[in-house]
């Protein structure tokens, strides 16, 4: 059965468009991999609520009004992993904070820049959805 996780995509709370905030995993799977601030949704959990909580857990930063992108799925059989992931993108504030339970490094990167990466999951198709959805 597949599990319902959650995607940030955190933008500089000055409104920098171009900028983005990723995470290195501590964790597996794909640890030492760069991607996407967020997690499972808990039980009876919004996945609204998961993207706040996770944002928090992981970089310190308050998420509080993410905008839904889409959904995607991630099957990687390889890691005994499937997930749906609902993306969700918007303005962090406060500083990041590096919480070395989850995450070995935090750091802006700009759009293009994260798009030239190997990021874990399907990380990389949700950036590009982002660029193809700001370009509309």
């Amino acid at each position: 059965m597949p599990k319902a996780t959650v995607a940030a995509i955190i933008t500089p709370e000055d409104g920098t468009p171009d900028l983005i905030l990723l995470t290195k995993r501590s964790v597996r799977p794909f640890q030492g991999h760069w991607c996407l601030p967020g997690g499972h949704i808990d039980d009876y959990e919004t996945a609204q609520d998961a993207v706040v909580r996770e944002v928090m857990e992981e970089t310190g930063l308050r998420f509080t009004r993410p905008i839904f992108l889409a959904f995607f799925d991630e099957i990687f059989p390889e890691h005994n992993f499937h997930a749906v992931a609902l993306a969700f993108y918007g303005r962090g504030t406060g500083a990041p904070e590096l919480m070395p339970d989850e995450v070995e490094e935090i750091a802006w990167f700009t759009l293009d820049e994260a798009l030239a990466m190997p990021l874990a999951f399907n990380h990389l198709q949700i950036l590009q959805r982002y660029a193809e959805h700001r370009a509309l």
